[in-house]
């Protein structure tokens, strides 16, 4: 009885410590990031005891490990980090090759195992077919991953098996977009819901997450598919599954796929790209084109109103008071709104007005695509611009203040098109995953585990 007494008491006293409620001992947290932006795909890093600075000498590395091409950012879930990556066959002439998904250990970064299949890239536009652009979606024991072809896979976490698979040529009649297929599935429940671009009405397709059987599909494909992430939003006594495609931005129940409500808009070239975000009763989607557009979602029911949309059909920041993003999702925090625009410009706006309140160009590069992508961490921001630095910021109402930075990794990727390549400069467009007090990024060679906890600089 005493041996079980104290085992209680231990026991009790551990989770009073992690309550952080024993003496005033802060609760020691530590999170995943098991899909595109972490968790609920916010792009909020919650970890506490992260640095304020990064050191002279740049940070820890605790493993490089090398991989081949590709966009697809890193995911990271119970030791485990999960990346997806490409390499061409040389006696191709048409873009044949190999996908592959890599699983390495958190810890150590060794392989624990790959799961590769062979497609072909002769769909997409060649300056840019260097590899799978989605983030893989892990969920327990299984990860889901689409390549850039269109081909979705159902795989063990622990061994790499296939579970099932689905190509949404086959078996959708997909047109694959210009630059390939770039929106990770969504885990909800027991579906898992993917932007399939199926032709003529399965924009989005809700399928059994452990079977593959679909259970709903919804949204004529107009145009092209798009390259946008799903996101859920609880708003308006609903949860709504958010899908902003190449003509519309539309609300759908995610167990029925019935739709909500739908606000169209016309996304040049297709390009649908950075994340609809929201804050409160905001909502927005950004466009290289066109500039921005802000829907106020209604509390009472799952509609929602135009607030603002941008109408310029020039792009060029001489030319644009507003927000034209194109890689870089923006934040919304109350009422403002942080974002860079189509050539690098990172700007504030008004998010009542959409009016612009002030411009830096301090962040990242002052070129066409210019991207960075933004996680909040407390009060700042983590921020890795696509030269492959880090930088911890603050966004204001008043201006862009940068508290450090530091060069992370190789820009190795092509950020030209066409035969002229006539914007080409190296570039990192892939996002981070930040977990267990790291960041772990990738390139077209390798990918790194680096820490940011304050005890590995203490």
């Amino acid at each position: 009885m005493i041996r079980r007494g104290n085992a209680d008491l231990r026991v009790l006293l551990f989770v009073l410590i992690m309550a952080g409620v024993v003496g005033g001992i802060p609760a020691v947290y530590a999170e995943d990031w098991p899909q595109w932006r972490g968790e609920g795909r916010l792009a909020i890093w919650n970890e506490t005891r992260i640095i304020d600075e990064f050191p002279d000498e740049g940070l820890k590395v605790v493993w490089r490990a090398p991989i081949r091409s590709g966009f697809a950012g890193p995911a990271v879930s119970e030791g485990r980090v999960f990346v997806l990556d490409w390499q061409e066959d040389p006696q191709s002439r048409t873009l044949d090759g190999i996908e592959r998904l890599v699983a390495l250990d958190e810890k150590t970064g060794s392989v624990l195992w790959t799961h590769e299949w062979a497609t072909s890239y002769r769909m997409l536009q060649g300056s840019y077919a260097i590899g799978p652009r989605a983030t893989p979606t892990v969920d327990g024991d299984r990860v889901y991953v689409v390549g850039a072809s269109g081909v979705l896979r159902c795989v063990n976490v622990q061994t790499g098996d296939l579970i099932w698979t689905k190509n949404y040529i086959d078996d959708y009649d997909t047109s694959v977009a210009t630059w390939g297929v770039a929106s990770a599935p969504l885990v909800d429940g027991d579906r898992l819901i993917a932007i399939v671009g199926g032709e003529p009405d399965a924009l989005v397709v809700a399928f059994n997450k452990r079977t593959g059987e679909e259970l709903w599909h919804a949204v004529n494909v107009v145009g092209e598919m798009g390259y946008g992430q799903l996101v859920i939003y609880d708003a308006g006594g609903a949860r709504q599954l958010i899908v902003w495609h190449a003509a519309a931005l539309v609300s759908l129940n995610p167990e029925t796929g019935a739709v909500y409500w739908e606000q169209p808009w016309e996304v040049g070239a297709g390009m649908s790209v950075a994340t609809p975000v929201r804050d409160g009763n905001f909502l927005l989607v950004s466009q290289f084109y066109n500039g921005s557009m802000m829907m106020r979602l209604d509390t009472d029911r799952p509609a929602a109103t135009m607030l603002w949309k941008g109408a310029s059909r020039s792009e060029l920041p001489d030319e644009t008071d507003g927000l034209h993003s194109m890689i870089t999702t923006p934040i919304v925090r109350g009422d403002y709104v942080y974002g860079v625009g189509s050539y690098g410009e990172l700007r504030g706006l008004n998010a009542r007005t959409g009016e612009r309140l002030w411009m830096s160009d301090e962040m990242t590069a002052q070129a066409r695509w210019g991207t960075a992508y933004m996680v909040q961490q407390g009060d700042r921001y983590f921020v890795s611009n696509d030269d492959g630095a880090l930088i911890i910021a603050s966004l204001t109402p008043e201006g862009y203040i940068e508290h450090d930075r530091t060069s992370l990794i190789e820009a190795t990727s092509s950020s030209g098109y066409g035969p002229q390549r006539r914007f080409d400069r190296a570039v990192s467009w892939s996002h981070p995953a930040y977990a267990n007090r790291h960041i772990v990024q990738r390139n077209d060679k390798e990918i790194l585990r680096a820490s940011l906890a304050v005890s590995d600089y203490q």
